[in-house]
């Protein structure tokens, strides 16, 4: 590729976080197979990045990203939009607020439509799903991104979460774990509470039952 193909192509996609092949048509003034060949073309020389069939980012738009130490935000973003709705929660948060120990790498969401994983060059995406009435407990911050609050991501996480029986859970929830449940406040405890009782739950009246059992929360 030529420098001046190679100056266009920086110009056009360093300017959107993302692109829809309807996007990339007028970006790049093709259409049909034309189209086609250079999607596959950039891709192959690591311009553009495919997360799932129509849907890619640049790698120019990536690396301005990377220098200006904001890849999870822009990652947040693209969870956000990979998959609507959906908010970022589960490990991801938790181990943003300091509630586990781990970093996860992979960006965590929730979501009302069907589980779903994208592996991509740059990230994983998981999607995990829950039934409309509990889709709630996030708010839209100042970039943009549908975030969860540590609660509701706690108790995502918790709902979730499959445990052989409450032995199982006890273990999971003073041990294992590895919980650092001082980090909630009175707030993010009664928050926790009250979406304990809007699920009607009965395993999140037992897990709610056991962690104030043990003065966990």
């Amino acid at each position: 590729m030529s420098i001046k193909n190679l100056n266009y192509l920086i110009r056009i996609l360093s300017k959107q976080p993302y692109y829809t092949k309807q996007n990339l048509a007028l970006a790049l003034g093709r259409e049909n197979y034309s189209l086609d060949y250079w999607i596959k073309k950039l891709i192959r020389e690591n311009i553009l990045i495919q997360l799932k069939k129509g849907f890619y980012i640049s790698s120019f738009f990536l690396e301005e990203n990377n220098k200006k130490g904001s890849l999870d935000e822009y990652f947040f973003l693209l969870a956000n939009i990979l998959r609507e709705p959906s908010y970022i929660s589960l490990e991801r948060v938790l181990s943003l607020a300091g509630l586990i120990p781990e970093q996860s790498f992979a960006i965590t969401s929730i979501t009302i439509k069907s589980t779903r994983i994208y592996k991509t060059k740059t990230a994983t995406f998981i999607y995990r799903s829950i039934k409309p009435s509990l889709f709630i407990g996030y708010k839209k911050t100042e970039k943009g991104i549908y975030l969860a609050s540590p609660s509701k991501s706690l108790f995502d996480f918790l709902y979730l979460k499959k445990f052989k029986d409450n032995i199982d859970a006890v273990d999971y929830l003073t041990e294992r774990g590895r919980f650092n449940w001082g980090i909630l406040t009175k707030d993010d405890k009664k928050e926790f509470d009250r979406y304990v009782d809007l699920s009607k739950s009965k395993k999140m009246t037992e897990l709610l039952a056991i962690l104030t059992r043990e003065k966990l929360i």
